[in-house]
């Protein structure tokens, strides 16, 4: 059975535990590096929610899973709000399936 992760510091994905997924804090963006490949690479996490502050600053790592299948990273905001980051990729993601930007 498939895992979903979230990743992004302490406060932003701390309550996610209480719904059942594995959560990885860390505490700078090295160790969120280390983390999204640790997670992408052990076959078992099929969706890893990044928090956009540290996405922003992971856009390389993140841009390597984008074609793959498994596992799919989705980004999600965190304690600071959202920077739009995530929606922007939704959009990319449906016009690039659609052809056409519906939404």
């Amino acid at each position: 059975m498939y895992k979903i992760a979230v990743l992004g510091d302490r406060e932003s994905v701390l309550g996610f535990k209480a719904l059942g997924l594995e959560v990885h804090s860390a505490e700078t963006v090295e160790e969120a590096r280390k983390s999204l490949h640790h997670l992408a690479r052990d076959g078992e996490t099929a969706i890893i929610y990044v928090t956009e502050q540290y996405a922003a600053e992971m856009q390389d790592e993140i841009a390597k899973y984008k074609d793959s299948v498994i596992p799919a990273i989705i980004l999600i905001p965190g304690k600071g709000g959202s920077l739009g980051m995530g929606m922007r990729n939704i959009t990319d993601s449906v016009e690039r399936a659609v052809g056409a930007d519906i939404l």
